[in-house]
């Protein structure tokens, strides 16, 4: 795909191709929620704070990238608006703070992590296994 197909999507129907039904992270109890789904699927938490113009761009290559076809729960945390939950995944799976940032959790424990350009390095299909 050329470099200006890819920033200005063709069509509409190609714009929608990369929409994420992103599960909000707004209430703490949902890391006990993660946590135990995590033993049945994996699970990724998205880290990204909504003033940060390179959070928005990963995000945005992220959504651009993602593949619908992978069945999936995709948290989403607002690190401005929920500092608490953040706070509260980084003490739970000891994991750093870093925005942004995709957390990968099964059996309960941080299998991967990674922030900023990595995360669209990120091969999902054979994180999901």
């Amino acid at each position: 795909m050329g470099l200006l197909k890819k920033i200005f999507k063709k069509n509409v129907a190609e714009a929608q191709q990369a929409f994420i039904n992103w599960i909000r992270l707004t209430n703490i109890d949902q890391i006990k929620q993660i946590r135990s789904l995590s033993k049945s699927e994996t699970v990724f938490i998205f880290k990204h704070s909504t003033r940060c113009g390179i959070s928005r761009m990963v995000m945005k290559q992220f959504e651009d990238d993602y593949d619908t076809s992978l069945n999936i729960d995709l948290f989403y945390l607002d690190l401005l608006n929920y500092r608490d939950i953040s706070n509260e995944i980084e003490s739970k799976f000891q994991v750093v703070h870093e925005s942004p940032q995709i957390i990968i959790i099964k059996n309960g424990i941080v299998v991967t992590q990674v922030s900023h350009g990595e995360i669209n390095n990120l091969e999902l299909n054979r994180l999901v296994m």
